[in-house]
């Protein structure tokens, strides 16, 4: 029961999370994995490390007592990825999240996705789901620069990987 109750808290926060983010907002679908590349089983992607990557909490909204939630919070983080650099493989079964690139271009290697995904300035790209893993990485001559904001646990506050 109480599982049941917690998966139904972070579907209602995610669809929360996601009216949040583009409430008012005409934002652009970020590129999304082929359909004839989009994996049932998910992919070994290996444990790439966080290179270059700096990052910023921007806020953190406690969410707890609001509609019987218990200890979630709603937190937004804006990143810099330079050339070369690399956002550390993580996953999104317990975190949905959602993610906008301000600026640049940059490739997501997924679990579920047989070839690199590319994501330009003006896409946002929800991320959650069983299975769901992936790093970043910019290959292009300048600065991605991108906004993330998620659902997590009071003690994960620093997941990832801490600010810098």
């Amino acid at each position: 029961m109480a599982l049941k109750m917690a998966t139904q808290q972070l579907g209602l926060l995610f669809a929360c999370l996601v009216a949040l983010t583009t409430w008012g907002v005409d934002f652009a679908q970020a590129g999304a994995c082929p359909a004839d590349k989009v994996l049932t089983t998910p992919r070994d992607i290996g444990d790439h490390k966080n290179h270059l990557v700096t990052k910023k909490t921007l806020t953190v909204i406690n969410l707890h007592g609001w509609r019987n939630i218990v200890d979630l919070n709603l937190r937004e983080r804006y990143f810099t990825i330079p050339a070369g650099g690399v956002v550390p493989t993580h996953d999104h079964e317990d975190r949905p999240s959602i993610v906008h690139v301000l600026k640049g271009q940059i490739y997501e290697h997924s679990s579920l996705c047989s070839v690199p995904i590319l994501h330009k300035a003006g896409d946002t790209t929800p991320e959650f789901g069983k299975g769901h893993s992936h790093w970043w990485k910019n290959e292009g001559p300048e600065d991605v620069i991108l906004t993330s904001s998620d659902v997590v646990e009071t003690g994960q506050l620093d997941s990832p990987m801490p600010d810098m």
